[in-house]
This record gives C-alpha cells, structure tokens and sequence, in this order.
C-alpha cells in the first residue's frame, strides 16, 4: 500500500478539475522526489508514447512489443515482491504522465487501485491476463510460456488502441517475440522430456509455478510457503509435513527461489537430505533477475529454470535452437 505520507500530500493537492489536478500532482511529486534525492535535480518526462507496466515479466512483454516506438518503464525492480509493494515518489509521477498502464491482474498488485487514484492517471489499462484460465486464483500466469503467449498478443492489442499510429510495429514486434517463444517451449518440452515423468518432482519455496508445472508435466511435490503469496510464512507443522512428503515422494532437491531468502530451504533440504538449489541455481518465479543475471529476460529466466530442473534431475541439456536468444 502507499505510505500514508506520501497519499496525503498526493490527495491534498487532488481538485475537481483532473487536468488542472494531475498537473499540480506532478508538480508536487517532483518536489517531494527532489526532497528525497538531496535536492538533486529530476529527469523530465520525455514526450512521445509514454507506458508503465507493474511486473518484471510485463514490463519485459512491453518493452519487445514497443521496441523503439514508445518508452516503457517498469514498476517493480528485479528480485522485489509484486504480492506487497509500496509505490515511490517516482513511481507516481511516472503513472501521472503515462498514456497506458499494463498489469499482471488476477489480484497480484491489491497496491494498484490506490497508486492510480493517488497519481491521477487517467491512461488506458491494459490487463495482460485478459481471455486466460485462470486455475484456483493463481496470479503466476506467465509462468507457461503458451499463457506468455496470449498475453503477448493482449499487450500488443491494447498498445495499438492506446496509439493507432504504432499498432503495425507492435504487430510486427509481438509476431517476432512470439516466434521466439514458440522456440523457447519446444526446446523447454524437449529437454524435461529427458527426465521420466515420475522423477519430475518439483519442490519450490512458495506455489508460484503451478502453470509452468502443468505445462510441462511435473509433479508439485510441496512449497515451503504455502501459499501464492511469497510474504506469507510456514508454522513449524507445515515445515515437517513438507520434510515427510519429500522423504515420501523421492524428490531430489529443493529448489529456493531468486527473490526469497534460500534460509528455510536450506534447513529443508539438509532435513530431508537432499540437495538445494540457491544462490545462482535459484529459480526465477515472481520476478525476473537484474540487467546481467541468468534471468534478466522472460525468455533467458525460462531457460535458466529448465536447464536448472533438468540438470538437478540427472539430464543434459538439449542445445538451444537456432533463432532463439536469451
């Protein structure tokens, strides 16, 4: 949710007129993030086609779709929770001035409503998860490459609405990402089909990859978290119930995620004597890494995670085809 500071500056200066409001909201925000910086100066806003996308994966779907037609910025920074988060300053000046809003949806950003109201953004919404399935309220959509798909084609729809003008290169660019996909998930099948399916067992810190485990035919064993949300926290009984389902099932590692502290899955692990995946082997689930990472794309974070499963279950990685860079 917004800091409480931050929403009443924001809401003093709200006014019944909206174009006269966002004005003076922006206003007001460039001073507050000139407070905050040390008086340093602040970068205006560039013209031309402005959009802000919420999660890593979205961010990164856009910014393939917009190519150099428009300037995308994400909300939420690599390795950082989506499920609690906090706008800054900059994140609502950014809203204030964007023409289009891309989000996850399916509950993952409860911040979002507030972050609107409080920016006076009045751009256009695009919901990436619109016409998917959605299965038991999980937010982790992106995780199957067929949804990341689909919610390529929504994206590059709703930015060609925002801006006509563009709609032919965001057509162009979603076709050539999608083939790039396309590649990605017959190279992801190929190489977990390696492993028997009886020996896919998938031990995570919190369900974040139910999509991703449907898609590819394995088995969820069990999550140190249990629950969607990474902020949540297991009781010492769900602790040993995992331990006994893990001894129970034969799974071979447990695998932490790179935005979770590695902490109960090492405990985890060394209890149920089998081996973690931390650190660099982590998996890339809620968020995609930083510039420079294994996973600092959708496409490169993918790779990481089935190159990591396949080899944690005694495979060798399949090359990856031509035409596919992550």
């Amino acid at each position: 949710m917004i800091g409480s500071w931050l929403k009443r500056a924001w809401m003093r200066i709200r006014c019944a007129n909206k174009a006269v409001c966002v004005t003076t909201a922006v206003v007001a925000v460039v001073g507050t993030v000139v407070l905050l910086s040390g008086c340093q100066s602040v970068t205006p806003q560039p013209s031309g086609l402005s959009i802000v996308a919420t999660t890593t994966q979205v961010t990164d779907f856009t910014r393939q779709i917009a190519g150099s037609a428009a300037k995308v910025s994400g909300i939420i920074a690599p390795n950082q929770s989506a499920h609690s988060f906090d706008p800054s300053a900059k994140v609502l000046l950014e809203l204030a001035h964007a023409q289009a809003l891309v989000i996850n949806g399916v509950g993952l950003e409860p911040w979002l409503a507030d972050a609107i109201d409080a920016s006076g953004f009045s751009g256009t919404v695009i919901d990436a998860s619109s016409g998917l399935t959605i299965v038991k309220n999980d937010p982790h959509v992106w995780t199957s490459i067929l949804n990341a798909k689909v919610m390529v084609e929504t994206i590059a729809h709703g930015l060609s609405h925002v801006s006509p003008e563009h709609a032919a290169t965001f057509e162009t660019n979603a076709a050539t990402y999608e083939h790039q996909l396309n590649l990605l998930q017959e190279w992801a099948q190929a190489d977990l089909a390696q492993i028997p399916p009886a020996q896919r067992l998938l031990v995570t810190n919190h369900d974040g990859l139910a999509y991703f485990v449907a898609e590819m035919g394995i088995t969820f064993v069990g999550s140190i978290i249990p629950s969607f949300d990474d902020n949540a926290e297991p009781s010492a009984a769900e602790i040993d119930e995992l331990v006994a389902k893990i001894k129970a099932s034969g799974a071979k590692a447990v695998f932490s995620e790179s935005s979770i502290s590695p902490k109960l899955a090492q405990t985890i692990a060394a209890e149920a004597d089998v081996r973690v995946y931390s650190g660099e082997d982590a998996l890339y689930a809620d968020t995609l890494g930083p510039s420079g990472s294994a996973g600092s794309t959708y496409i490169s974070a993918t790779e990481h995670n089935v190159r990591t499963l396949v080899t944690a279950w005694g495979g060798t990685n399949l090359p990856l085809p031509e035409g596919l860079s992550s």
